[in-house]
């Protein structure tokens, strides 16, 4: 289910965009000002985020900027603002689209889905197949290969989004502190402890050995490696 996250400080918006997406089968998480939604963004993994320019403190601006620091999620701006200049720095600071209020909830959600398609990285292999198991990066799930067939690996949403780094980058070594800020936001790039029990538990998962891993790989006081 796609998980939305609304960033807008009027009241009426809020309760219209939640009641009108969640009507739609969308899963949506509420703020009403930037500071409370970045730690949002970074618990609860959104695939797309409604922001409004025109918040208290933190402007919108401001919070395109601070999530462009470390998370690719789609943001689509929607804001009373009209000037080309609002609109042009909004997408030059790495908003995906611009929307001007009021707005037709069917343009709304085309622009979600549009923003969505997009960001979606190209990938040459949605799946990724090892001997031992499968990650399937467009169905987001992994299977492991058992010898009277395949069985679906139940991964909680913090370890699938770690393998999915992982595997989207394999080959090549993904440092600590890309995971840390990745899933789990900025300022907590010194947690390595929160890093080295998840990848535990997924190498319990699929590794046919987990205490030698054959694909997830230590690089020690570095990162990790999806070889």
């Amino acid at each position: 289910m796609t998980r939305v996250l609304v960033v807008d400080d009027e009241p009426q918006i809020r309760r219209a965009l939640s009641t009108n997406l969640r009507a739609r089968g969308y899963e949506v998480d509420l703020a009403a000002s930037g500071e409370e939604a970045l730690p949002l963004v970074a618990d609860r993994h959104p695939d797309v985020v409604v922001l409004d320019l025109g918040l208290p403190g933190m402007d919108g601006l401001e919070v395109v900027q601070a999530l462009r620091a470390w998370s690719r999620v789609p943001i689509v701006v929607l804001s009373v603002r009209e000037d080309e200049r609002d609109k042009v720095a909004a997408l030059d600071a790495g908003a995906d689209d611009y929307v001007t209020k009021p707005f037709g909830m069917s343009e709304l959600l085309a622009r979600l889905r549009a923003a969505m398609r997009r960001s979606a990285p190209a990938d040459d292999e949605p799946v990724v197949d090892t001997d031992d198991f499968a990650v399937d990066l467009a169905a987001k799930h992994v299977v492991r290969h058992l010898p009277d067939g395949d069985e679906v690996v139940h991964l909680t949403p913090t370890e699938w989004q770690l393998l999915e780094l992982l595997a989207r980058r394999r080959g090549r070594l993904v440092t600590q502190a890309e995971l840390l800020q990745e899933v789990w936001g900025p300022g907590n790039e010194r947690k390595s402890d929160h890093l080295r029990v998840h990848m535990a538990a997924i190498r319990r998962k699929v590794e046919p050995d987990p205490s030698q891993p054959r694909w997830l790989l230590t690089e020690p006081g570095m990162g990790y490696r999806f070889v």
